[in-house]
């Protein structure tokens, strides 16, 4: 495992090197005063996934300092205080021998937290998805919109959604309505060219029936001055994991194509435009990014809620060296190298335009 040379101090000094790779040393066998830790922690047995962590947490920190540099231009402190409590999400872990622990910020902006809450909703939904015998993928989009009324559009989309449910519901309980049973996230993706924010839903309903239902109702309820009917598609689910996974996704996308392009046709790199992300992630606050209707879901078993460790070693992550590091053996945890073209991407296309 590598480590860092052990002439950089851990607290107070500057990372520019690193050592040659080590044999860990044994720290757990010292003694020290108990601490609680709280939750279940994470294992460190997937390598990994340890490594993707790490990547998350690097870009992560990157894009939210060019955010809380928007907060600051823009003279939202309460907003600049959410970023820094981003910043340090998981900077300082426990490990426990064979489990990692730390505290999580759970902000929607935060790669780590959403990664957690994307692997969450599938160990929840996908049994049950995978229960219903003709599961239909639907999208449903309505117009791009400026900045300014990005929020009251979300508000009137998930509204009309709701009243769409709302009234099928009311119908079958008249025995009328269909059976309509699913999930749906909200999204917004940003236009970098017209400057103009691309709010859709993706939907997995539990039949083809339910899907032409509501596409109907939503064509029927925002009219084509709002929603145009070819860019409301619908299709069968195939692999329901893939189709689950792109309904959980981050509410927004962080990489974009200036060119709007599709991949295929992409001559030059994604950027990062964090005014607009910025814009993104404070129109959702307050809002249900994600829900589930027509069905419960079944009760859960309590989790642990806290543990006791009496031999543990304290890491804390260095942005230097991306990783984390051991403040007894400066031992590196994961060994985590970012490549060229993503320290490129957080380097030099991250989009500060507030316009």
């Amino acid at each position: 495992m590598a480590k860092v040379s052990n002439s950089i101090a851990l607290t107070g000094g500057q990372f520019n090197t690193l050592g040659q790779i080590g044999t860990r040393k044994n720290v757990f066998g010292t003694s020290k005063l108990p601490i609680i830790v709280k939750g279940e922690g994470t294992q460190k047995i997937d390598v990994k996934a340890l490594a993707n962590k790490a990547k998350k947490k690097v870009i992560t920190q990157a894009i939210i300092l060019s955010l809380i540099d928007v907060a600051i231009q823009r003279n939202e402190p309460e907003r600049v205080k959410a970023y820094w409590n981003t910043y340090h999400c998981q900077s300082r872990i426990i490990d426990g021998g064979d489990r990692l622990y730390g505290n999580y910020c759970k902000n929607r902006f935060c790669t780590i937290c959403l990664g957690n809450r994307k692997a969450e909703i599938i160990n929840k939904y996908l049994p049950i998805i995978k229960g219903w015998p003709d599961p239909y993928f639907l999208t449903l989009t309505s117009r791009a919109v400026p900045a300014r009324k990005l929020k009251d559009r979300m508000r009137r989309i998930i509204l009309s959604l709701r009243k769409i449910l709302n009234k099928n519901k009311k119908r079958q309980q008249r025995g009328k309505g269909i059976e309509i049973k699913g999930i749906r996230s909200l999204e917004s993706n940003f236009n970098p060219i017209a400057k103009t924010y691309n709010l859709h839903f993706h939907l997995i309903v539990c039949s083809k029936e339910a899907a032409e239902y509501i596409q109907m109702e939503w064509l029927k309820k925002c009219t084509s001055k709002f929603a145009l009917e070819p860019y409301q598609p619908m299709r069968k689910v195939q692999d329901t994991i893939h189709d689950l996974i792109e309904v959980v996704k981050y509410g927004s996308k962080i990489f974009t194509d200036p060119t709007m392009k599709k991949k295929a046709k992409r001559t030059v790199s994604p950027h990062i435009y964090v005014a607009a992300f910025h814009n993104i992630i404070w129109a959702m606050d307050g809002l249900r990014i994600f829900e589930r209707f027509g069905f419960n879901l079944p009760p859960r078993p309590k989790k642990r809620k806290q543990t006791l460790l009496t031999q543990y070693e304290k890491l804390v992550f260095v942005p230097e060296v991306f990783d984390w590091v051991s403040q007894e053996t400066a031992e590196l945890l994961t060994g985590y190298q970012p490549s060229a073209e993503l320290l490129g991407l957080l380097g030099e296309n991250i989009d500060m335009d507030l316009e």
